[in-house]
């Protein structure tokens, strides 16, 4: 049985297209806004420098982000001390019932909250959750929108490898 990360493999990161628009050409760099974290981390523009990211859209009351955000969690633990940088973006502008709900998870991942105009900037989409690929050199390489298996989320740590250019 092929899986999503095997097909995903096999179009490549260059370009994909995808219906409702979700067409990301590899050459669009991100243009990343100062960010204050649910923590208090701020992070600017230039913290992303030679950083991979993985961007998951995701709100509270939705039982197929808690299942995504379970594996985006092990991914974000396991790419400790990688150039890879995991970050949750919950929808829900309720800052203290979404810091609830990673206490309520176990979940250990940065997380943003509310940010509104951030998810367009990656796709006009409005499924959750959206996981985002970016590369170390800023670029976006991937949209997808849905649940992801386990080993396709695990898969992801390595953007981190990704050379830079």
């Amino acid at each position: 049985m092929t899986t999503r990360r095997q097909l995903l493999g096999a179009v490549g990161l260059a370009i994909t297209t995808a219906p409702a628009g979700l067409v990301v050409a590899a050459t669009e760099v991100v243009n990343w806004p100062v960010m204050t974290l649910l923590d208090g981390q701020v992070l600017k523009p230039e913290d992303w420098r030679d950083m991979a990211a993985v961007l998951v859209f995701w709100t509270i009351g939705c039982p197929y982000c808690r299942r995504h955000n379970a594996r985006i969690d092990r991914l974000h633990r396991a790419s400790a001390g990688a150039n890879l940088r995991v970050l949750g973006v919950a929808l829900d502008g309720d800052a203290a019932a979404v810091k609830r709900y990673m206490r309520a998870g176990n979940f250990s991942f940065r997380v943003l909250a509310g940010m509104p105009g951030l998810r367009d900037q990656f796709t006009s989409r409005q499924m959750v959750p959206m996981t985002c690929l970016v590369d170390r050199q800023g670029r976006l390489r991937q949209v997808i929108a849905g649940e992801m298996a386990e080993d396709d989320v695990a898969g992801l740590a390595s953007l981190s490898q990704s050379v830079k250019s």
